[in-house]
């Protein structure tokens, strides 16, 4: 099975552009008419949605795995494989779409915070935050995309695997060790590009991003908020795309994990944003499961023959992270100690 490519794009081209028709259908829906007009998002209304986007996510795996089970048996590529087992294939298939999903769902907590800070610092209220995430997390998918199209092909050189890996470990080990630095939009080169370069309004005008002044165009502080959002996700897309292609080589599996993770991180911020100190262990939780994942693809699965098991990589995964959510909850930080 090493090298051989469940989802070969010339035959799942049409499975793209069905998911991709999917989300953005659901994207429409829930700006055009859930959240079409501006309001505060509260943390019942946002539980909701982060519930329903869980729920779609778990029943789309498994759905994805009955279709696998009948694709698979009837793939006679596949099928001519010396000793393939398609009950198997699909059943390590869904572990691994389940496990890039945890993994991505834990990373986009230290997403969560960097928005809460930069929301705070840029003083967006409460009713635009929501207009705000929305499209940053739109064109998160975008960024995504095309990140994943990259690991997609270089992922197949092994020089490229171990150097991943490697990056991972490093990644992991900072997280553990080096102090978190603060956010500071104002020492960012880009938004002082954006100063310096762009007519800004001193003030928010609604949620419009571009206003007309006199026949001239003015951005708004909304508009640089979403751009420092944006940059915000590409910086985190470093860490998490060559996480998940730590677990699967498969891009399809790839791609419709961390859509569907992305997809909820809107309403898991309105859950979180007033409770992230509280998860305070959980970063060093992350850092011990991405320094795991690399050491998966520089050592573990050239030691199991090709593959470390999916199943005990998810175990080891959901561990970690419930076990630094329950430290952080019986060992509160200190209300002096900064975060």
């Amino acid at each position: 099975m090493t090298g051989v490519s469940l989802f070969p794009l010339g035959d799942y081209w049409w499975f793209y552009l069905a998911f991709t028709g999917f989300v953005v259908g659901l994207l429409l829906v829930d700006l055009g008419v859930f959240h079409r007009k501006a309001h505060a998002v509260g943390v019942r209304e946002a539980a909701a949605w982060t519930a329903f986007w869980i729920v779609l996510s778990l029943v789309f795996n498994y759905l994805f795995y009955r279709y696998m089970l009948w694709a698979f048996a009837h793939d006679d590529r596949l099928m001519a494989l010396p000793g393939f087992d398609a009950a198997a294939a699909a059943r390590r298939a869904g572990l691994e779409f389940l496990a890039g999903y945890v993994v991505e769902k834990a990373l986009s907590v230290d997403n969560i915070f960097v928005f809460v800070l930069v929301l705070n610092y840029f003083a967006v209220p409460a009713k635009y935050q929501h207009r705000v995430l929305f499209l940053g997390i739109l064109g998160a998918l975008v960024f995504r995309a095309v990140f994943i199209a990259l690991g997609a092909v270089l992922i197949r050189y092994q020089w490229v695997v171990v150097l991943f890996g490697v990056f991972l470990i490093v990644t992991g080990v900072k997280m553990l060790f080096v102090t978190e630095q603060k956010v500071e939009p104002e020492r960012n080169p880009v938004f002082r590009f954006l100063r310096r370069h762009l007519p800004v309004t001193e003030e928010l005008h609604g949620q419009s991003f571009v206003v007309r002044r006199e026949g001239r165009l003015f951005v708004t502080p909304l508009f640089v908020t979403l751009v420092f959002v944006e940059l915000t996700d590409i910086v985190f897309a470093v860490d998490s795309v060559p996480a998940i292609f730590g677990i699967t080589r498969e891009p399809l599996i790839v791609f419709t994990s961390n859509v569907f993770a992305i997809l909820g991180l809107r309403a898991m911020y309105f859950v979180l944003a007033g409770a992230m100190d509280k998860f305070h262990f959980l970063r060093y939780g992350l850092g011990v499961v991405l320094a795991f994942v690399g050491l998966k693809m520089v050592w573990l699965n050239q030691a199991f023959g090709g593959h470390f098991p999916i199943g005990v990589s998810l175990a080891i995964i959901l561990s970690v992270i419930a076990v630094s959510i329950v430290l952080s909850l019986l060992f509160p930080r200190p209300r002096e100690e900064p975060r």
